[in-house]
């Protein structure tokens, strides 16, 4: 049977997949400096007869590999991520998501030589801070996909759920020095914008759905206290179940700024300092395939829990040009948080890699369900359309 083709070839390269996760893993980078990430997983896919185009949407450490069948049958791609965090390197276990996306691809390639279609990886720079599945988003690169697919480690198994949408304000305010015991009236003080600005933003929580978040730094403060700062900068992350939602409630935001520069008379400047992230649409028809698939590799349905909406993800800007799922995977057997170092150890553990590698075949089934049942694939598109609509 062609999945059991498929399910062979990822046993027969798993070490070099252990491999690969061990040495992305050793060697974090921060995105868009993913330049080994992307030349050993870049390789791995030439070396099973991927043709490769690195460098695509203008970001060097992105890439596109492609196989083609030549025989007619669905598009399906899976997506790649393999940034690290500062200090605390692979914390979001992205050495495994590469991995695990490039595998899915080159065990899939081995069906799709069988019954058609075409095989696409992506490589995706930046998850973590200026995403560069957005930038592929909005110039069509995925637009010819029949389903975009990725699995994320986690301390559980997840089904494919929503995200919450994103904006990274940042607000910059400029105002006067002076000495601020000698000739306090002379300056116009720029922390106070920031300080009034968070102090508003607190006030408008109240008055906030229970699905919206709002957490911010002060980035810069000023540089001595006796010294009237002229200069202040706070950043936000804004948050909600969907666009339309955080693009209101951003508003709000802005008009806490604009209010706080008002009052302490400070020039104003607001910008994005991170890419806007869209809500997570799930597609639940090939969702449902994936954990069905997990459930045929032997997990207990039990296992698999509902996903709740607490992160922000690029992959929903994926999911409102093409059917999407993000589904997460076990990868420890004590709980475990993102962005930790115990994370970071547990994606770097044996442990770990096995869970990637029921990830990895549990995307692969999917894939083989997708190229040989046609039913599925048209209620794939008809949810789609639905959702769109």
């Amino acid at each position: 049977m062609v999945k059991e083709l498929a399910l062979e070839k990822l046993n027969q390269i798993k070490e070099d997949l252990y491999e690969i996760s061990q040495y992305i893993g050793k060697n974090p980078e921060l995105g868009n400096e993913e330049f080994k990430a992307c030349e050993v997983l870049s390789a791995a896919l030439e070396n099973h007869n991927f043709n490769v185009t690195k460098g695509i949407v203008n970001q060097p450490t992105s890439f596109e590999a492609f196989f083609d069948s030549g025989k007619p049958g669905p598009s399906i791609g899976f997506m790649c991520e393999y940034d690290a965090l500062p200090e605390i390197g692979h914390a979001c276990g992205h050495n495994l998501i590469g991995t695990m996306g490039a595998a899915a691809g080159i065990a899939l390639k081995e069906a799709a030589a069988k019954t058609g279609g075409k095989i696409y990886v992506y490589g995706t720079p930046a998850e973590e801070t200026r995403g560069v599945k957005v930038t592929m988003a909005d110039e069509g690169i995925f637009d010819h996909l029949d389903a975009a697919i990725m699995c994320h480690p986690s301390s559980n198994f997840r089904e494919s759920g929503s995200s919450l949408a994103m904006d990274a304000l940042q607000f910059t305010f400029k105002g006067k020095t002076a000495h601020a015991a000698a000739a306090p009236e002379k300056g116009i003080n720029a922390l106070d914008s920031v300080i009034q600005t968070f102090n508003s933003i607190n006030a408008l929580r109240e008055h906030t759905t229970s699905d919206v978040r709002i957490h911010g730094i002060i980035s810069e403060g000023g540089k001595a206290a006796n010294i009237v700062p002229d200069l202040a900068q706070a950043q936000f992350y804004v948050r909600a179940a969907s666009r339309e939602a955080v693009n209101e409630i951003s508003e709000k935001v802005k008009n806490c700024a604009l209010g706080a520069a008002l009052a302490a008379g400070t020039e104003l400047d607001i910008s994005y300092y991170e890419f806007s992230y869209d809500d997570m649409i799930s597609n639940a028809a090939l969702s449902d395939v994936f954990t069905e698939s997990l459930t045929e590799l032997g997990i207990d349905r039990s296992m698999i829990l509902e996903k709740t909406n607490g992160g922000s993800l690029d992959m929903g800007n994926v999911s409102h040009k093409v059917p999407a799922i993000h589904p997460y995977v076990k990868i420890s057997s004590t709980p475990i948080i993102g962005h930790t170092r115990e994370f970071r150890d547990a994606a770097m553990s044996r442990e770990g890699f096995e869970g990637m590698f029921t990830g990895a075949q549990a995307m692969t089934l999917t894939g083989v369900r997708l190229l040989e049942d046609h039913s599925l694939l048209d209620r794939v598109r008809r949810e789609f359309q639905l959702q769109k609509n």
